[in-house]
């Protein structure tokens, strides 16, 4: 009875149709060079060995072209779904909820997935035809069911990757726990390190079919100091030296010829010198009070990302009064270069407040060499910028917040240049390369890119 039991399960795993069973003859990796601007890429006194290596042999782009908002969180889901803000829903480096009449808004970065993100991603798409996946320091996959080693931006010491590179003498129980409290325990250089360690060990270890490497040094540097400063040199080199240290991991697992590796990033970069406190404005119209540190009561709230500001009216039905005196009052406000109705954001590729409560009643874009803060205790509406020398979230449509873009190894084109691609297409193509159904992107299949056609 038991060989007529065995003899069934194994005809039934032979009856299971191949498409089903996972494929394991592919691998592509997907690392993000945080804040990496398409300008700087081609200034070649920069030392990017690895990156340039990758880039004469297979594609490369003199530009991408970002999302608005241009923001990490946003274009980093953009790249895994193929879709605009408008559409996957993540507007901020979180998940932003309306409180109510007089309150704030209030974000919660560490939202699930399944909330955050309204449509698939290639992740997902891989995961449902068998194949496997992994993320290192990616953004808006909190508790994501169709990631199998997840090693976060604030790594779970108790997760399962944490706990297999312990055992393994890959990493100390201490440095995770300290990088899972986050920047107040451990700077930022040291926790790219770490996340590409993980990622090394996952490939090492598991050889997923799909790694998302996120390095988020570059732009902290970028952010201090300013592009093109001698410091952002120095980060991008050291960024430079992780991709390198990836390489050769896969090279030395003996997946090289099967794996395909995409460098790309979110966004671009802007240097400014003057910060704008829309908060600060409102206060001084009577809009917003605060006692001490606290915003106790608000008819409007400013929610600044660098670039790009949003304001919302807290109470819908005061919304058709105020929204034309909030946009008056921006509008002759110093730095603020437009002011535009939020019924205006698709046109920026982004929901209405309709569409989303995220989005604000006003949208606000800074001037050059101006970025919004949020806090509201100061007394002046602007001043100096403090340890603060660049910035993004403006337009998408500024040339100096496109991004960079190549792509070698397994299934790409030998020696292409292209001029320019959208970062909506990276999804697709990804999905291609790992031959997965994706019809939910609004992007395509980068067709120069890829040696077989699509």
């Amino acid at each position: 009875m038991r060989r007529l039991l065995r003899f069934s399960i194994l005809i039934g795993l032979l009856a299971v149709p191949l498409a089903a069973q996972p494929r394991i003859d592919r691998h592509v990796i997907l690392i993000t060079i945080d804040g990496f601007p398409a300008h700087m890429w081609s200034d070649q006194s920069i030392p990017l060995p690895n990156l340039r290596k990758l880039a004469a042999k297979g594609v490369q782009a003199n530009a991408l072209t970002v999302s608005n908002p241009t923001i990490t969180w946003p274009n980093h889901t953009t790249l895994v779904t193929g879709v605009t803000p408008r559409r996957h829903g993540v507007l901020f480096n979180g998940y932003v909820t309306r409180q109510g009449p007089g309150r704030p808004t209030r974000n919660a970065p560490w939202t699930e997935k399944s909330v955050m993100v309204r449509v698939p991603t290639v992740y997902d798409a891989a995961h449902a035809a068998g194949l496997t996946t992994a993320e290192c320091d990616w953004v808006a996959v909190s508790n994501a069911k169709t990631i199998q080693w997840s090693f976060g931006e604030l790594p779970d010491p108790d997760g399962t990757v944490a706990r297999e590179m312990v055992d393994a003498g890959k990493a100390t129980r201490d440095e995770i726990v300290a990088a899972h409290a986050g920047k107040a325990k451990r700077n930022i250089v040291s926790r790219d390190e770490l996340w590409l360690r993980a990622a090394q060990f996952i490939f090492e270890r598991h050889h997923p079919n799909l790694l998302l490497l996120h390095l988020l040094g570059t732009d902290s540097i970028h952010h201090r100091y300013g592009p093109g400063s001698l410091a952002s040199y120095s980060a991008l080199a050291l960024a430079d030296r992780l991709v390198g240290e990836m390489i050769r991991t896969v090279e030395s697992s003996g997946l090289l010829e099967r794996t395909t590796f995409i460098i790309t990033t979110d966004h671009g970069f802007k240097k400014v010198q003057t910060q704008l406190f829309p908060n600060v404005t409102l206060k001084h119209a009577g809009y917003l009070h605060i006692a001490g540190a606290r915003i106790t009561q608000c008819d409007a709230f400013a929610g600044a990302q660098g670039g790009i500001a949003f304001i919302y009216v807290t109470d819908p039905a005061k919304k058709s009064d105020l929204v034309p005196k909030l946009k008056a009052l921006f509008s002759r406000t110093k730095g603020v270069a437009q002011v535009l109705d939020g019924i205006e954001a698709p046109r920026f590729g982004m929901p209405t407040p309709e569409e989303n409560q995220a989005m604000g009643d006003l949208i606000l874009f800074a001037d050059n060499g101006y970025y919004f803060s949020g806090s509201s205790i100061e007394n002046h509406e602007s001043s100096p910028a403090f340890e603060y020398s660049g910035s993004h979230g403006f337009p998408a449509s500024e040339p100096e917040l496109d991004g960079i873009f190549l792509a070698a190894g397994a299934g790409i084109r030998h020696h292409v240049k292209l001029e320019r691609v959208s970062n909506l297409d990276i999804a697709p193509t990804i999905a291609h390369l790992l031959r997965v159904s994706f019809p939910e992107a609004d992007g395509k299949v980068i067709a120069a890119v890829v040696s077989d056609p699509p």
